[in-house]
């Protein structure tokens, strides 16, 4: 059994894992009459078990999803406008490994905000570095950064970061200043780390949000050069939900 001595030791050598389920694993053991090899391994497996899921766990604070949300919890019968292969494929996370984009647009309520943070999530899981904005917050931040003079170091974090989501791109109207400042990280990022962005404006409106049409053209070019583009035209799910509770009160 794990005597204090033992228990002292692993905790030196940061093995909470193995500290925590050594009594467990100790105990299978002698029932199942394992070898001190095969012990040993499930005691190494427990710690590998322990170190991802601090590691996700972590990953998913620094994200700052709204709300945690997975693939499971989506209902593809309410998404007939989505193809499920295409969207499974996904979730494999090679658009990530090829610096590729995904752009996500329809009406707000169509599912583009359950899915990008899903695939937010699963990229946690695997590891991977993730940031989640809306765009009005991104542009506050942005603006917030640049007065304080941490401009730099934010621009520097949001270079680094392997997936940086952006919601709601189109709800709400950019200045100038901000136009600038987004540019700079669609373009820092350009063919260096993947971007989702969900929007319900085509990319013809996107002059409404950004108010610079050259500024918007090159936004627009640096984001759909390596991309895949995914339409939600569907009624709000939200809509949906409503208007079935009216029809059974």
């Amino acid at each position: 059994m794990l005597d204090n001595s033992l228990a002292e030791k692993l905790s030196y050598c940061k093995l909470s894992g193995m500290a925590k389920s050594f009594e467990r694993i100790y105990k299978e053991s002698i029932d199942n009459g394992l070898t001190p090899l095969e012990f040993f391994e499930s005691l190494l497996d427990e710690e590998i078990i322990t170190r991802q899921n601090n590691r996700f766990n972590r990953l998913l604070k620094r994200a700052k999803f709204p709300i945690v949300k997975t693939l499971d919890q989506f209902d593809f019968t309410k998404a007939p406008f989505l193809k499920k292969t295409e969207v499974l494929e996904l979730f494999n996370l090679d658009f990530i490994d090829d610096t590729q984009n995904l752009v996500f647009i329809g009406a707000p309520g169509t599912g583009k905000s359950h899915l990008s943070i899903s695939l937010g999530v699963e990229a946690c899981k695997s590891g991977k570095s993730v940031l989640f904005f809306t765009a009005a917050g991104l542009g506050n931040m942005l603006i917030e950064m640049q007065e304080t003079l941490a401009l730099s170091k934010f621009l520097a974090k949001l270079r680094k970061v392997e997936l940086l989501i952006i919601d709601e791109l189109g709800y709400v109207s950019l200045s100038n200043k901000t136009t600038q400042l987004i540019f700079q990280i669609f373009s820092e990022r350009y063919e260096k780390g993947s971007i989702i962005v969900n929007t319900n404006l085509e990319f013809g409106h996107w002059g409404n949000i950004f108010h610079d049409e050259p500024m918007t053209a090159a936004i627009i070019d640096r984001l759909i050069h390596n991309s895949k583009i995914l339409t939600f035209n569907g009624e709000s799910y939200r809509f949906r939900s409503r208007k079935a509770h009216i029809s059974k009160s």
